[in-house]
């Protein structure tokens, strides 16, 4: 389905219901899509960074740290790309952005730069290494798996992804 033809009844198909004030349990596709949406921007961000941090040769803390501040970058990127094409003035978006992927992000960076620091020989392997992308494939998939359950349990609380879905038109 194209994102132009969805309609507040086809997202209310996927957003929790609230019922007498608790809310309902989000379903595991939704968790799943906005976990690849994190994913996404982490994903740019994590291999632009150990990329960039390899190939200029900077020592592994500098790197990695390079990595996550781009997987964060691009990851909340992602989502004020949305919000701000549905029309939210740009501090709203920020404020959308940061609450809806914040906490997905950081779990999903936690997760998979502790793969990849735990992965014997994977800190030291270079661009033309496939230890380098697999160890980098196999802790994106790690972490994907990981943040999914966190996605679901603050989607079905209200937050998180929940928030950008107020501003899907």
């Amino acid at each position: 389905m194209e994102h132009e033809t969805h309609t507040h009844e086809t997202h209310a198909a996927h957003e929790p219901q609230a019922h007498a004030g608790h809310t309902a349990p989000a379903g595991w596709s939704m968790a799943a899509l906005a976990t690849l949406h994190c994913l996404t921007g982490c994903a740019v961000g994590e291999v632009l960074g150990m990329v960039v941090g390899t190939a200029l040769g900077w020592g592994n803390l500098a790197t990695t740290i390079l990595a996550i501040v781009l997987a964060f970058f691009f990851g909340y990127s992602l989502t004020l790309r949305g919000v701000l094409k549905a029309g939210v003035d740009l501090r709203t978006a920020v404020r959308v952005a940061l609450a809806a992927d914040t906490l997905s992000i950081a779990v999903m960076e936690l997760i998979d730069n502790g793969v990849i620091v735990l992965w014997p020989d994977a800190m030291d392997a270079t661009l033309r290494d496939p230890l380098f992308w697999g160890s980098l494939l196999i802790s994106l998939a790690v972490a994907f798996v990981v943040t999914t359950p966190v996605n679901k349990w603050t989607i079905g609380r209200g937050k998180g992804h929940a928030v950008v879905h107020r501003y899907h038109h």
